[in-house]
């Protein structure tokens, strides 16, 4: 990953079909550079950045096509320390706005829109996990599924754990009619 260390507090975000590319390589730094301070661009054309009461903010798009950042914001005493300062909240609420506002920019949907966004790949990712424990389920009670059925029914439900485990709701959900179909037969 060249420099960038993704972690405890990253987040995904979809992007509007043809953005990246209308960004071009450069973009999503040119981006950072737009909102937060000290930007350091790295190698795959992501960048780490800081600003305000966000002391930490790494972002690349992936190769599926999403915006994937990992930001760590001040906490406790010291985020306390800050807000009591002359300007310290106006600090805060600028922080917050270049965070909203890169996010519009960096992923082309609105607020709203990137909401909506989320809770469908929820959804995409819940029906996934339903469809595996429904697959085991029927396996159960089933006299008549092959083994060999079974073999490639466990071999589905770990890519599509693997999928789930890496955040890819569509690719999840689409092996998970690919298991349904496979019970069912």
């Amino acid at each position: 990953m060249g420099g960038l260390r993704f972690g405890v507090n990253m987040e995904k975000f979809a992007v509007k079909r043809g953005l990246i590319k209308q960004l071009g390589t450069s973009g999503l730094t040119q981006l950072g550079a737009k909102h937060f301070d000290d930007v350091t661009a790295s190698a795959e054309g992501g960048f780490t950045a800081s600003k305000g009461i966000l002391t930490h903010v790494e972002a690349k798009y992936d190769g599926e096509g999403a915006l994937v950042v990992d930001s760590q914001q001040m906490r406790g005493t010291d985020l306390e320390a800050l807000l009591s300062e002359d300007g310290g909240r106006e600090t805060a609420m600028e922080s917050r706005a270049a965070w909203s506002s890169f996010l519009d920019e960096a992923t082309g949907y609105s607020p709203k829109q990137r909401s909506d966004k989320a809770k469908a790949e929820g959804k995409k990712l819940s029906k996934a996990k339903s469809s595996i424990r429904m697959a085991l389920k029927m396996i159960d009670m089933s006299k008549s599924i092959s083994d060999e059925t079974i073999v490639l029914v466990h071999e589905l439900i770990a890519e599509i754990e693997e999928k789930i485990e890496q955040k890819n709701a569509t690719r999840a959900q689409s092996l998970s009619e690919k298991l349904g179909k496979l019970i069912e037969s």
